[in-house]
């Protein structure tokens, strides 16, 4: 959703009372006018964490009648956008002449492979009145096997999302395995993302992926002798058993998977080879990239 620049990377701290943990990221936020966004990756420290290189929270807001999303059409390469809502819903319109509304709990996955362009906006009947605007949107990077392959567009209703009741708590495994349930969702590499809600006071262990971060939504964590406020991402290293207990009632986001590897991360665009990226920069400059159908009038120039 939006633009990447070295001026919006988060800043990472080192931190020491839970062996388990490698860094806490500090979100950068932007105005995007009625709203904020927090990005958490890239950071500065941290580029990934298994596939994932792009990790922003919008919200919570509320809107004025009148306002809202309003993303014109922009194109993306190497990479597929997991776009999931607590609050609101966002109409997609993308270059597939796919034309999807995600609502909370849904996952919609768009790949993009060698080229996609896609639109994000809130439908009339939201902007009417006076809404709400909370989620989550994040990228992850195809392996170079698929980085090129054909686009395409997944939607998931949240009723086939498996979850699982916990200890005090419960977990909606979104994308890849975890509390011992698979989840539906396209995967092309080994990749975790799950939310989980744990009331006050209880513990959980979380699963283990060879690289694993946890983002806090709302509430706050205790991981070893460390407190964790919200809107905070915690990477971890390859320790297993890690546990960690709410202090108040605490919404966190998993996400991991296998080690990505080297990226090329500019604009939208995502690569194993910087030329991949030069001549989808000239693609877009020269408006070579597919239309969106209905949405065709307007583009985001390449900054």
């Amino acid at each position: 959703m939006s633009n990447l620049a070295k001026s919006l990377e988060s800043e990472c701290q080192i931190v020491s009372g839970c062996g388990a943990l490698k860094r806490i990221i500090s979100p950068k936020s932007r105005d995007l006018g009625g709203f904020s966004v927090k990005r958490i990756l890239p950071s500065k420290e941290v580029k990934s964490v298994g596939p994932w290189v792009f990790f922003d929270h919008m919200g919570p807001a509320t809107l004025d009648a009148g306002d809202g999303i309003n993303v014109r059409p922009h194109p993306h390469i190497g990479l597929a956008t997991v776009t999931y809502l607590f609050e609101g819903e966002i109409q997609h319109k993308d270059s597939l002449g796919t034309d999807a509304t995600v609502l909370p709990g849904d996952i919609n996955l768009m790949v993009a492979g060698h080229g996609i362009v896609h639109s994000e906006r809130q439908t009339p009947k939201m902007t009417q009145q006076a809404h709400k605007v909370h989620g989550l949107q994040l990228w992850l990077a195809l392996p170079k096997a698929y980085e090129d392959c054909e686009p395409s567009f997944h939607h998931y209703d949240r009723d086939i999302l498996p979850t699982v009741d916990l200890p005090g708590g419960r977990a909606k495994v979104l994308i890849g395995n975890a509390f011992g349930c698979s989840s539906p969702v396209k995967t092309f590499s080994e990749t975790l993302y799950a939310e989980v809600n744990l009331n006050e006071g209880e513990s959980i262990q979380l699963p283990h992926v060879e690289e694993l971060a946890l983002y806090i939504v709302s509430g706050n964590l205790k991981i070893g002798s460390f407190n964790m406020a919200d809107h905070h991402m915690a990477v971890f290293n390859e320790e297993q058993g890690i546990t960690v207990t709410a202090q108040s009632n605490t919404r966190f986001a998993l996400i991991g998977g296998g080690a990505l590897g080297s990226r090329f991360i500019e604009w939208n665009f995502v690569a194993t080879d910087k030329q991949l990226i030069e001549n989808a920069k000239k693609r877009w400059q020269q408006q070579e990239f597919a239309k969106v159908p209905g949405d065709s009038e307007e583009y985001i120039p390449l900054p």
